[in-house]
């Protein structure tokens, strides 16, 4: 049934792309000539849509054991007679565009300040100092990700990747308390994983893609926390820069593409660094992001937080393609990220 549902979406034209045309299961190919075998090989390495095919360079295909650059050729082929691989209208996209849904951060002056919350087919990256509560909001983020919200947000199940040992059930329980909601339904619906080296890092998005094919449109949130950490371990000095930017750039391009192939949010945190050229340009904050150019322009959203008064965070967004630059003050509780008390 599942087959047929997916054929009717393909032979629509207009903008009818629901859901469905978003898990075009890769097994479709097998109608245009593609034997199975050589579709197990493209799910082996986390390629479970007729999308992921098209998001993948040839170069890359061909490097999978197995796979010619004939049999590319022909996966290539086939993959283009079912998408279409042309320009669309502004308005055609735009209803595509209404497929994006928000995950609330629990403060409504921060949802505020994101234009309703986190955004699905996108990377959010939240960076700041140790104690400005990254750790905090991507944990109230595990619990509303499940919760149902505005605009018929159904809620969903969520993904976390721990790279600084951060993660604590404990602290889900908390928030769980402050929604009332089932400590062990909400914990049952946070898949988590520990990574150990950026190599690892990158294999987990393997099993991420596998699983938000598996489970189509049940996972709708992605949470690394933090992106960077593994990478500043792995590659030192100058001497390994280059491939280091390499390595992070191929890491969130996958990203980026994982969330749009499943329309899911992808929450990622950042760690900080000392500028020593800062000082030369009177700069109020001589800290800065890390990642360099290659991570800036990967993320989306990127918010800066900081420390306020007591529990006081002040969030600001530090880049958006469609947000202004502005400010919000939230607060870290009991429960999570919550607003602030005047």
């Amino acid at each position: 049934m599942k087959v047929a549902e997916d054929q009717v979406v393909e032979d629509d034209t207009g903008f009818q792309d629901d859901e469905e045309s978003f898990f075009q299961d890769i097994d479709l190919l097998q109608k245009h000539g593609i034997n199975m075998a050589d579709i197990k090989k493209l799910k082996s390495v986390g390629i479970c849509t007729v999308k992921g095919i098209q998001m993948t360079t040839r170069k890359a295909l061909c490097n999978i054991k197995g796979l010619s650059e004939a049999k590319v050729e022909k996966i290539k082929e086939a993959a283009g007679k079912m998408l279409n691989v042309g320009f669309q209208t502004a308005f055609e996209y735009s209803a595509r565009r209404k497929q994006v849904f928000h995950v609330t951060t629990g403060s409504q002056e921060f949802d505020k300040l994101l234009g309703g919350g986190i955004e699905s087919m996108a990377i959010t990256e939240a960076f700041g100092e140790f104690r400005t509560g990254k750790t905090q909001l991507s944990h109230t983020l595990c619990v509303t990700a499940q919760l149902p919200g505005e605009d018929g947000y159904s809620g969903g199940k969520i993904i976390f990747i721990d790279t600084e040992n951060t993660f604590r059930p404990d602290r889900l329980r908390d928030i769980a308390d402050r929604f009332n909601v089932d400590h062990n339904a909400v914990l049952d619906n946070v898949l988590y994983a520990r990574a150990y080296t950026s190599e690892h890092q990158m294999e987990l998005l393997d099993f991420v893609a596998a699983k938000f094919h598996e489970e189509g449109g049940v996972f709708k949130l992605l949470i690394i926390d933090s992106i960077m950490a593994l990478f500043r371990v792995d590659f030192s000095g100058r001497g390994e820069l280059a491939e280091r930017q390499q390595k992070l750039a191929q890491m969130l391009s996958r990203l980026q593409k994982i969330s749009e192939e499943y329309n899911v949010a992808v929450f990622i945190t950042n760690q900080m660094t000392a500028d020593p050229g800062a000082g030369m340009t009177f700069q109020a904050d001589p800290k800065k992001p890390i990642g360099g150019h290659i991570l800036a322009h990967a993320s989306t959203t990127r918010i800066s937080l900081r420390k306020g008064r007591g529990e006081m965070r002040i969030a600001k967004i530090f880049d958006s393609p469609d947000m202004p630059e502005n400010e919000a003050t939230f607060a870290i509780s009991g429960g999570g990220v919550t607003d602030a008390k005047e």
